[in-house]
């Protein structure tokens, strides 16, 4: 899941909360949409693997 931050950069988020904190793990922050599109295709692949 990425999100836009208000210093215009973009943050992607586990998809699943963390049951500890009841929140979404941050898995990167990068300067352009696309990046963050391109990281969140490598940890789904990474996912995967097993």
């Amino acid at each position: 899941m990425i999100r836009k931050l208000a210093s215009g950069e973009y943050r992607l988020y586990s998809r699943k909360k963390d049951p500890r904190t009841g929140k979404r793990r941050n898995l990167g922050t990068f300067r352009t949409r696309a990046a963050a599109e391109k990281h969140e295709r490598e940890v789904q692949y990474f996912k995967r693997q097993g």
